[in-house]
């Protein structure tokens, strides 16, 4: 059975639904194609971003897939970006409200829902922060469903964007759909730990992703290199291997000491 996977916000996560009635899922993949579904919170329009086939099983107990509604029209599109023309109103006062109770959360973005009724503002935190009262209020003014959505700061970078330490415009930003777990391994392959965490970090304070993107590469350069601690014969005499250099396909040595001298480090081309 085809499923097909929609997200409603650029930082939420993605939901699974049927296809509507007559649609192949895989056809639909296409840039922009936008739906209106039926969510436990109400009506709301969304991208289709995937496509798969649906596991039997794969489900708890009880819940069932539901189908989209139908896809968006051209009435649909042009009043749900009425509905986002409110934002600025939306997030100005959201922000006098958070300096107003001297709350610890930096605002992102808010989302107008396509039935109108709801609000979804997304923030980002070091901390847990007790926002009952600023919820309160934002009701009371709006008169309308109001959530708070606390999301990761690689995800706030993905949807406000910058520029690298590189100079280019960051890859979540751009290309890289899916930003996976990095972790100080993805540093480790590549032997840059010794750099610090201030030139391995990106503008969201975190690794940058393309350690994670690019760690393949190395794995792979790396199969036919020796491992660190290593002992190899080199032109210049037997060493210890104390670094890889996958992009240059050799690595570096330290030479046996000899009459008192000192170890001599050298960089060894290591052939296929």
């Amino acid at each position: 059975m085809q499923i097909i996977e929609v997200q409603f916000s650029p930082w939420d996560q993605k939901y699974f639904f049927l296809p509507p009635a007559g649609f192949n899922a895989f056809e639909l993949l296409k840039n922009g194609v936008k739906v209106i579904a039926e969510t436990t919170l109400g009506t709301d329009l969304g991208v289709i971003v995937g496509t798969g086939e649906f596991v039997e099983g794969s489900l708890p107990e009880g819940e069932e897939l539901k189908a989209v509604a139908r896809l968006a029209n051209a009435e649909d599109r042009l009043q749900y970006r009425a509905l986002q023309q409110k934002k600025e109103e939306l997030l100005n006062t959201c922000r006098n409200l958070i300096r107003k109770y001297n709350l610890d959360m930096g605002l992102v973005d808010v989302r107008v829902s396509f039935d109108d009724a709801r609000l979804t503002y997304a923030f980002t935190s070091d901390a847990r922060v007790d926002f009952r009262e600023l919820v309160k209020e934002l009701i009371k003014l709006f008169h309308k469903n109001v959530r708070l959505q606390q999301i990761g700061v690689r995800d706030a970078a993905k949807f406000n964007g910058d520029l690298g330490p590189c100079g280019r415009p960051v890859c979540c930003h751009t290309f890289l759909n899916e930003l996976g777990n990095v972790s100080t391994d993805c540093a480790k392959c590549q032997q840059i730990t010794n750099r610090g965490s201030d030139r391995l970090s990106g503008v969201c304070n975190r690794l940058k992703c393309c350690l994670r993107y690019e760690q393949p590469v190395y794995e792979e350069l790396s199969k036919h290199l020796p491992l660190v601690g290593s002992k190899i014969k080199t032109k210049q005499g037997e060493g210890v291997v104390i670094g890889l250099l996958p992009l240059k396909s050799a690595v570096t040595v330290s030479l046996d000491a000899h009459d008192g001298e000192r170890n001599k480090l050298i960089e060894v081309e290591i052939q296929k």
